[in-house]
């Protein structure tokens, strides 16, 4: 018998590739002879990093960068080194996270620090890139991360303008003579799974800046400056589209990937699934085994572990799940390709508990193991 596992993190308990592991070896304790394939899996959000370097054996690097508000901040990515690949997550470098509720202000936040990761590994030879774009504190349209990399967003005295969204307001001229040249080689996959537009009432502003700050004359006067500086962008680039699904991510990074740079933006789980070339392993497989840490609506809305069922049903595999907990929404997962979904928690806990990294291996491995005891006796008949 032959066994994929593609399993999600288990967030402040297990890594992808540990729990995969971890339920290899709750498989062993019955069945010592079946084969055990782990594969790493992740959604293009955060822990993505991290799946894909540990379970493709690539290496992690740190760099110092600017922050949201210009202070330095340690980064850290991935490289794929024999891929010549950077997995890049850009709340590393722009996250929400970095600063605190009070000092959230999209008039101020900067993506520069991203474009100073991606030019690290540019450095380091990397060519394509995959950029999870989730957990942003800022609105600037990318302009931050394109400065970084040599692009010049020049107000009418000719000088670059400020970071942040106020930025975007005195831009007048885009200048590009100074691009790192070593850009026009690379290609991005950003991990996107919104649709938003660049501007309107569906545009990054109107719908995500109120969680990074602003108020409602900010994200009025945001719109308009976004709305003019899409214009002029397309004055220069004619592949420009403020309309473009995805646009509007990550406070405008979708606009700039898509404009300035050789990019697509894709679901952040087929772009894993594609690097990581599950596919080729699940073909193979007589079960698949999949998961995360909580499973319930949002999972069967298109999250890792469906991704994972629903490859998996183009080859009519069984799959299975195992999860920290679910909830009663959770059923909906067994209409999108999970066959059946096990919950590790067996008693009443305290969250601590649930999540200690010793309790989750134990109750994931005994979990494992009492459905494969069941598997064998069918297998036996």
């Amino acid at each position: 018998m032959e066994i994929v596992v593609a399993m999600d993190s288990f967030k402040g308990s297990l890594s992808s590739v540990e729990a995969g592991n971890v339920i290899a070896k709750g498989i062993a304790r019955i069945e010592p002879d079946v084969h055990v394939c782990v594969r790493p899996l992740a959604d293009g959000g955060e822990g993505t990093v991290e799946a894909l370097v540990e379970g493709m054996k690539g290496k992690l690097e740190k760099v110092m960068v600017t922050g949201p508000l210009g202070a330095k901040v340690e980064a850290q990515y991935g490289i794929l080194e024999a891929q010549k690949t950077a997995i890049v997550e850009m709340s590393s470098a722009a996250g929400i996270t970095l600063i605190t509720s009070e000092e959230r202000n999209p008039l101020h936040t900067t993506t520069f620090g991203v474009g100073e990761i991606i030019k690290d590994a540019i450095q380091k030879e990397c060519r394509k890139f995959i950029v999870g774009i989730g957990g942003s504190a800022t609105n600037d349209c990318g302009i931050g991360m394109l400065q970084a990399l040599g692009y010049e967003f020049l107000d009418i005295d000719g000088k670059q303008v400020a970071y942040g969204a106020k930025g975007i307001r005195d831009i007048v001229s885009i200048g590009c003579a100074h691009v790192l040249p070593e850009l026009k080689e690379c290609h991005f996959e950003v991990a996107c799974d919104v649709t938003n537009p660049l501007c309107g009432p569906q545009g990054c502003s109107a719908v995500y800046g109120p969680q990074k700050g602003a108020d409602k004359k900010m994200i009025k006067d945001m719109d308009q400056w976004l709305d003019r500086f899409a214009n002029l962008v397309k004055e220069t680039f004619s592949k420009a589209d403020a309309n473009a699904p995805g646009t509007g991510a990550a406070g405008g990074l979708g606009f700039a990937f898509l404009t300035f740079t050789d990019a697509i933006l894709e679901s952040g789980i087929k772009i894993v699934l594609r690097e990581t070339e599950l596919e080729d392993y699940v073909k193979k497989a007589d079960i698949v085994i999949t998961g995360e840490g909580r499973m319930d609506g949002q999972t069967a809305m298109g999250k890792a572990p469906v991704g994972v069922a629903k490859l998996a049903k183009k080859y009519d595999k069984t799959v299975l799940a195992f999860a920290g907990g679910v909830t009663k929404e959770a059923v909906e997962c067994n209409h999108e390709g999970i066959d059946a979904f096990f919950p590790i928690v067996r008693r009443a806990v305290t969250l601590e508990e649930a999540m200690d990294h010793h309790n989750t291996c134990n109750n994931l491995m005994d979990t494992v193991e009492q459905v494969f005891r069941l598997i064998k006796c069918y297998r036996k008949q």
